[in-house]
């Protein structure tokens, strides 16, 4: 997997680790850095091979994304404005659609589409010195790329009003206590919380952490009911799996069960 906009490694087994590599730019969000996430994200939901969760993070000290690349989009007719923005769009599915579980570690600055980014993902670790904000509407724009959708649904519709129409930048313990950031982690520490985690999720069956997720995802969405209905089919899935009687099978001879994801 190489990419012009990403570093994807594997540092421990199963857990991909993918870096957005433009830090000269603050890594900011252009088109080619879309594409290579659309590729690699599309990628995994065709066929995730070993991978069972990724981890994603920005390249250098400052900025984890800081938004949409505005020197790009400098000049940029309407329609070729519009024709860009398709690319975006499709990266935000690509990131919701994968059913992969992504855990987002938020290193530094996350502005306009970099806090659309990270809230695309299921959760996200930040460092104490991270920075959110949504700045759209001080450009004559809205978000464009999820964030009226998942900030709401992470932090509820009333704060995601107030941060959105008044641009504020918001801490990384604000992020935390109104529900977008799981946990809050000092930067030489970050990292290594969210890979430990990556490598725990891997390390449980990944056909049913998958069905979990898309449960869970897709329930939200749904009334208790459908949910519930919904819930029943993702775990009907999981029933006729070599997952679930090596998991059982473990577990009764008091072993680590060994999961193949069959």
């Amino acid at each position: 997997m190489t990419y012009e906009t990403l570093i994807v490694e594997t540092p421990r087994s199963h857990v991909l680790l993918v870096t957005m590599n433009r830090p000269d730019a603050a890594n900011a969000m252009n088109t080619q850095l879309s594409r290579d996430m659309i590729d690699l994200f599309e990628g995994l939901a065709l066929d995730p091979g070993e991978t069972r969760c990724v981890v994603v993070t920005g390249a250098g000290e400052r900025a984890f994304c800081a938004g949409g690349d505005l020197k790009e989009r400098k000049g940029m007719t309407d329609e070729a404005w519009g024709r860009q923005h398709v690319v975006f769009e499709r990266m935000v599915r690509a990131l919701l659609d994968c059913p992969v579980p992504i855990i987002g570690a938020v290193n530094g600055a996350a502005y306009g589409g970099g806090s659309e980014i990270a809230a695309t993902m299921d959760f996200l670790y930040a460092a104490e010195t991270a920075k959110f904000a949504m700045t759209e509407a001080s450009l004559g724009i809205i978000p464009g790329a999820g964030g009226t959708q998942t900030l709401a649904r992470a932090m509820g519709e009333r704060r995601a009003k107030e941060l959105l129409m008044s641009c504020r930048p918001f801490s990384a313990q604000e992020a935390a206590e109104w529900g977008l950031v799981n946990a809050v982690f000092t930067k030489a520490d970050l990292l290594d919380a969210a890979l430990a985690t990556a490598e725990k999720i891997a390390g449980n069956a990944p056909i049913a952490v998958r069905q979990v997720k898309q449960s869970i995802h897709r329930g939200l969405s749904m009334s208790l009911r459908d949910g519930l209905a919904f819930e029943i089919e993702a775990y009907n899935r999981s029933v006729p799996t070599e997952d679930r009687r090596e998991g059982v099978l473990a577990f009764n001879e008091k072993r680590k069960a060994d999961f193949k994801g069959r």
